[in-house]
């Protein structure tokens, strides 16, 4: 037998921000200097939406005001109000300034004060953290939490005018990535659309292993420095991912004692359309709907997860199950949740 299968704590609803009107591989191709083949090559991506002009890299905006409407839109969803919510966790691997966190700042604006506020700095993992950290604050006799990861790119992306002479790796990243947010309301009781948080898997995985995405900033004394400021070890997620997602799947349905045939829905992971069609193609679950939102958002990172939640919370019936996979290759990190409406 797997784990007790009393929750112990609710998704109510969520909410989602992405900024502007989408972004084509067509309008994109021309900002390049790549053809619309060679983006769906690569990445498989349709549209992604920037916080920014990709023209003027102007920024109109941030990753603030992007968690402050996600996270706006879930409370109201959940039929609650801002004074009802008891703590509030972020989660984002490119906050808009160092301090004060963006968590706070998306506290302050939804009118929330004298709660934990929590920033977690991670990637495509750090929703899940979020959630895990919250379950146990609701295990710990909250009532209600919220839950928010975003993050945006023009701090990576945008500051190369000289695109044109980019290496393909580092292209690669321009029609890749995406800007956004997305939110989740946690509760200790079945409200709204009360889907039972089942398990959550969080694992660092990495001991000895080279980071497979590399994010760098700039600080006063190497503003001058010419460097990449996003990488991603290609190969080694193309390698690595697909076999880490079926860990995943596999420690999740033995910790809850559930079968592959028990899922209903999988939300697999968000790198690209391309590397998910190959994860998917090798998981024992081939019956199972796919909760996908990459393709129509960019890698939009801490906010994948809680998209892909928006998207399966309404699908989910009575008595059905989801199943979410994330892999961050930062420092390769394992992690998923599953879910029951109930």
């Amino acid at each position: 037998m797997g784990r007790s299968a009393t929750p112990t704590a609710y998704v109510a609803a969520t909410g989602t921000a992405l900024p502007g009107d989408p972004v084509d591989n067509e309008t994109l191709g021309k900002t390049l200097g790549v053809s619309v083949e060679w983006i769906d090559l690569f990445v498989g991506s349709r549209y992604r939406y920037f916080g920014w002009d990709p023209a003027t890299f102007e920024v109109r905006s941030t990753l603030a005001d992007l968690c402050a409407e996600a996270a706006a839109q879930a409370v109201d969803a959940a039929g609650l109000e801002p004074a009802d919510i008891e703590f509030l966790v972020l989660s984002t691997a490119t906050p808009d300034v160092l301090l004060p966190t963006t968590a706070t700042v998306v506290a302050d604006r939804l009118g929330i004060d004298h709660i934990p506020v929590t920033q977690l700095q991670a990637g495509c993992s750090g929703a899940v953290q979020a959630l895990s950290l919250g379950r146990s604050l609701i295990a710990d006799g909250a009532g209600a939490g919220l839950l928010v990861g975003g993050d945006v790119t023009h701090r990576f992306l945008a500051q190369r005018p000289d695109v044109l002479h980019m290496p393909t790796q580092e292209l690669v990243n321009h029609v890749l990535f995406g800007d956004g947010a997305a939110a989740a309301v946690l509760t200790a009781e079945p409200v709204a659309e009360g889907v039972a948080v089942r398990g959550v898997l969080n694992r660092c995985t990495g001991r000895g292993r080279a980071p497979g995405q590399i994010l760098d900033w700039y600080g006063i004394s190497d503003r001058a420095v010419e460097r990449q400021l996003m990488s991603e070890d290609y190969k080694a997620v193309e390698e690595h991912v697909p076999v880490m997602s079926g860990e995943i799947l596999w420690e999740l349905l033995g910790e809850l004692g559930w079968g592959a045939e028990d899922i209903d829905y999988l939300l697999p992971p968000q790198l690209s359309p391309r590397m998910t069609d190959r994860i998917v193609e090798r998981l024992p679950a081939p019956a199972v709907a796919e909760v996908s939102c990459v393709a129509d958002t960019g890698n939009t990172g801490n906010a994948l997860p809680f998209l892909q939640l928006d998207q399966v919370l309404p699908r989910l019936e009575t008595g059905q199950r989801a199943l979410a996979v994330t892999v961050e290759s930062s420092k390769w990190i394992r992690a998923g949740f599953a879910l029951e409406k109930v």
